[in-house]
């Protein structure tokens, strides 16, 4: 596999210095993407990024992922216009702690020579001096270099304190202390990132390769992928809930399914190619079967499939599509039977729920009293709204029409707690307490 061919095709080359095409086929070679700890999970929009690495490493190359314990400390202000909050240590050590767990999911820590590495820029920063720091990487690059950033020129107006100005020089010195200590030469992250990227492959070229015969040992290179947009110019990564995470705590397998489920179908053939590891052949197999039967959403069925196994497994994957078949799909009473009582909260996050005493059933003389009444009007407002709603055929209980609405409440309760109320396509749950 030629790991740069295999970005073109997939629309996932942005930029890149010259020369690593030749570097990339000589040898295997070593190369890193940054990931600040800003938050306790990363999102879907670091999986682009992430993907450089899977591709990287299936091309026969060593990838490494630093964790920034020491930048994550700075923020980096590419693409802000204002400064970001600070993180303590201790808010930081426990982002990263979870970030580490979801980029093993992604790259094989055991495969040889080329197995993925993960490492922490607060290791080598926690032992250098600020005088120290000056002396090794301030006296390379020049303030007009650094100004003349895209991320520093659109601060300037607007303020931007010493503290992110340095960001670079801090991500620069990462980029040599990694090719020095670890042999990498690559750099790689989002187009954003070119300018943060390149002041580490210029530390490089000027801490060891200027004045002597042997540049092109000392050489660094960098990579970027594009970001990623939607076709109708809103953000990628954006739910109606906010960022969609790749923790199960903060969105739910089932979230995350449907968030690719509901892509466009003018935004799924790049994300096909971006996110997923199917081959040309198999993708534009499914790009001809999905044009011909748009219906059937074969594409967004594909991506969702792909990533959310990657991302949460098979039993996730499995979970979500239950949650989707019983909230959304063809769902039976034999699906709903077979839902187990740990998986109730994930699959109805989200779906009303109203709590029914033993007293208010006891009280409940028939489906009508249950549906407004003893749900305290929850469900139904009123008697009348629920005998109408039942009488026009627009109410199930799992999964079951429910014709008459004097028929005693002689149901079967899931789990012997649960009853799902379908109000035409909305869904209610009842729990019995």
């Amino acid at each position: 596999m030629n790991f740069i061919e295999e970005l073109r095709w997939r629309g996932m080359l942005n930029d890149m210095t010259p020369g690593i095409e030749e570097q990339l086929q000589k040898e295997m070679t070593a190369g890193y993407i940054g990931f600040d700890p800003t938050a306790a999970s990363l999102h879907i929009g670091n999986l682009a990024t992430i993907m450089l690495l899977v591709h990287l490493q299936r091309a026969g190359h060593k990838p490494f992922a630093l964790v920034g314990g020491a930048t994550g400390m700075i923020g980096d202000p590419s693409g802000r216009s204002t400064e970001r909050d600070y993180l303590s240590e201790e808010t930081l050590r426990h982002n990263q702690e979870g970030i580490r767990a979801q980029l093993a999911r992604f790259l094989n820590f055991s495969s040889g020579d080329n197995a993925a590495e993960m490492v922490n820029n607060y290791d080598w920063f926690k032992g250098i001096s600020f005088l120290d720091f000056l002396r090794e990487a301030g006296q390379h690059i020049t303030v007009n270099y650094m100004v003349a950033k895209d991320s520093v020129k659109k601060r300037l107006e607007t303020g931007l304190s010493f503290m992110e100005f340095s960001y670079q020089l801090l991500q620069g010195y990462d980029f040599y202390w990694l090719y020095k200590h670890k042999g990498v030469r690559l750099q790689m992250g989002g187009s954003d990132q070119w300018g943060n990227i390149t002041t580490g492959t210029e530390l490089i070229r000027r801490k060891e390769g200027a004045g002597t015969d042997r540049s092109e040992e000392h050489q660094a290179f960098a990579l970027t992928t594009p970001l990623i947009t939607k076709a109708d110019g809103t953000k990628f990564g954006k739910s109606a809930g906010g960022n969609v995470w790749l923790d199960p705590g903060m969105t739910s397998p089932y979230q995350f399914y449907q968030f690719w489920l509901n892509s466009t179908d003018a935004d799924c053939p790049r994300f096909i190619r971006v996110f997923t590891l199917l081959s040309q052949q198999e993708i534009k197999e499914l790009e001809r079967q999905h044009n011909e039967a748009p219906h059937l959403r074969i594409l967004q069925k594909a991506i969702a499939e792909d990533v959310t196994i990657r991302v949460h497994s098979q039993a996730g994957y499995n979970l979500a599509v239950k949650a989707s078949e019983v909230l959304f799909g063809k769902a039976t009473l034999d699906t709903l039977r077979s839902i187990q009582v740990d998986e109730f909260d994930v699959i109805f996050e989200g779906v009303p729920q109203t709590e029914v005493s033993e007293e208010e059933l006891a009280n409940s003389k028939d489906i009508t009293d249950l549906l407004s009444v003893a749900s305290r009007g929850e469900v139904y407002s009123s008697k009348g709204e629920a005998r109408r709603a039942i009488i026009q055929n627009a109410v199930s209980i799992n999964k079951l029409k429910v014709a008459d609405p004097t028929a005693p409440v002689d149901l079967e309760w899931l789990q012997n707690r649960y009853l799902l109320v379908s109000k035409g396509k909305k869904n209610h749950l009842l729990k019995k307490v």
